[in-house]
């Protein structure tokens, strides 16, 4: 008995014929959505099996891909059909060109190359040429290299004045770098005491 029922041929006709049917039954200007689709089918042919809604989404997504069907705005078309619209590709349209408009001028052939992309760079100075130049040979030194010594004759370092009182309206002291040392208080000295 169980044999007589596997050979008994399936009374449903195939899923790509079925979602093509209830695209012409629903007859949309605008398509058919997923829903519109399964709903047809369902009234339609009744019994269907449990996986309906996986095998329905596996096939529109199959004839998509296919181009049996056009998916637009979430909405399935024939692709046949004369009023499924145009198949657009990726981007931005290009601009309608007005039939009545007279034709742009011819540019004129520029003689020189045309201006490179970026920024231009900086001029160049002709001392820094030549040092380059000339330590094109020379090894690169490693490490950071030494401080540059300064000359005397270039400008002496004036002596530094004697710490004055904040109060008196003349220029605070330049502080050394780093944390002031502490400052002792004055130990009380024998002979003060005698």
């Amino acid at each position: 008995m169980a044999t007589a029922e596997a050979a008994k041929p399936s009374p449903l006709p195939p899923y790509p014929e079925m979602i093509l049917a209830a695209i012409d039954g629903l007859g949309d200007k605008n398509g058919s959505n997923k829903s519109a689709i399964s709903r047809y089918i369902e009234g339609k042919y009744g019994e269907l099996p449990p996986a309906h809604p996986s095998l329905l989404t596996a096939h529109l997504s199959r004839m998509k891909e296919s181009g049996e069907l056009i998916f637009l705005k979430n909405n399935y078309f024939r692709a046949d059909a004369p009023d499924a619209p145009p198949k657009r590709g990726r981007g931005r349209p290009p601009k309608v060109r007005d039939p009545n408009a007279p034709p742009p001028p011819p540019k004129a052939p520029s003689t020189g190359s045309p201006r490179p992309r970026g920024r231009p760079p900086k001029p160049k100075d002709p001392l820094d040429a030549a040092v380059a130049q000339a330590t094109a040979g020379m090894p690169k030194a490693r490490g950071r290299p030494p401080k540059k010594a300064k000359t005397e004759a270039a400008a002496p370092a004036p002596a530094p004045a004697p710490a004055a009182p904040a109060g008196d309206g003349s220029a605070p002291v330049k502080r050394g770098r780093g944390r002031p040392p502490k400052v002792r208080p004055a130990a009380p000295s024998e002979t003060a005491a005698a």
